[in-house]
């Protein structure tokens, strides 16, 4: 009886101890990844044909700074993939401009 009950509770306190520890980890991987993609939206010059979206990934950058330092490393995570996402965006717009 007990076991039937184990194989049943077991799998989703696996799971939630996994979720929980993701949230332990820092983020490197994704402040990694934001950095250069802003590296490579400043080498596109967005700073001139896409200033506002460059801003605020730097914006999100700090943001993902500040909470990784804070050791609030879910909120670093997401921060820093919102401003990986807006860099790239600002990138590519710079790209484009710079075509026509």
């Amino acid at each position: 009886m007990l076991l039937n009950r184990l194989k049943y509770i077991l799998p989703g306190l696996v799971g939630a101890l996994l979720v929980g520890a993701c949230a332990m980890v820092p983020p490197v991987q994704e402040m990694s990844d934001a950095r250069q993609a802003l590296k490579a939206a400043r080498e596109a010059q967005a700073e001139q044909y896409a200033g506002q979206k460059l801003r605020s990934a730097e914006d999100s950058m700090e943001l993902a700074t500040r909470t990784l330092n804070q050791g609030e490393y879910e909120a670093a995570r997401m921060a820093a993939t919102v401003a990986k996402a807006l860099a790239i965006k600002a990138r590519d717009e710079a790209l484009m401009a710079r075509k026509e």
